[in-house]
């Protein structure tokens, strides 16, 4: 039976023969561990063998209350974390001082709060915007046709340092169907960059489609279930309440 450390080196093999297919350099992509329902223990297991990095290693959480109950049993071994789940406005306060990064900015209200909190706390924040490239309702994201007005008035929030974008692509057997959401992220990096936004991070690619992102141009694939197994949660980890995703893969 395969570990989650035996795992976690198959997946980077994986991601080592993407890139070399796609005649990128390896250190261009990053793996973020996708820890929604993990426990610490195991994070921590995996955070260790990846420790020879040269970067720290990264980990993405859904749930605000989540990520504050592990925060002082991974204080120990270096790693940065980033909130990759969709975030309330009340948990504003709570994210901000464990989230190293946000990467589920979607929407002005939200960037607004967080200004307003940052202003307050004196602090600034990493964060990414969320784009909704395969136009399903039941995901969160702003619709690509106004993601660069978006970036654009996010860009002026002088607590809000932007990294980057964020998708999830089609939930889809259909590889180029897929392609098609991250290639539109992709694009819409371009439009950005030429306006002098500086998303030089694209977190796109998942444990069932991370070739196809890298093939596209993904510096940070999101791995969950290829490193810790399958996991039971609720559609609300990723979709809108009362959707019916059929298939789950991080």
């Amino acid at each position: 039976m395969n570990t989650i450390v035996d795992n976690l080196a198959f997946i980077k093999k994986r991601i080592a023969l993407a890139c070399d297919k796609s005649g990128r350099n390896l250190s261009a992509v990053k793996l973020l561990l996708a820890t929604k329902t993990v426990s610490a223990e195991n994070i921590k297991i995996v955070l260790e063998a990846g420790k020879s990095d040269n970067d720290r290693m990264l980990i993405g959480e859904n749930k605000v209350q989540e990520m504050k109950e592990k925060f002082e049993d991974l204080k120990s071994v270096p790693h940065h974390t980033h909130f990759i789940g969709h975030l309330q406005t009340n948990k504003i306060k709570e994210v901000t001082r464990y989230a190293d990064c946000i990467q589920s900015v979607d929407r002005w209200d939200l960037a607004e709060k967080l200004q307003k909190h940052l202003e307050f706390e004196n602090k600034t924040l990493d964060v990414f915007l969320q784009i909704n490239t395969s136009y399903e309702e039941s995901k969160f994201g702003i619709a690509p046709e106004k993601a660069v007005g978006f970036a654009l008035r996010v860009h002026t929030l002088d607590r809000l340092h932007i990294k980057g974008l964020m998708t999830i692509g089609l939930f889809s057997a259909q590889t180029e169907q897929v392609r098609k959401c991250f290639r539109l992220l992709k694009n819409l990096q371009q439009q950005m960059l030429e306006k002098n936004i500086p998303v030089h991070e694209l977190s796109m690619g998942m444990s069932g489609d991370l070739e196809t992102a890298i093939e596209e141009g993904s510096t940070m694939v999101r791995v969950g279930t290829a490193i810790f197994g399958k996991r039971i949660y609720s559609d609300s980890y990723y979709w809108n309440e009362g959707s019916k995703p059929t298939q789950i893969l991080s």
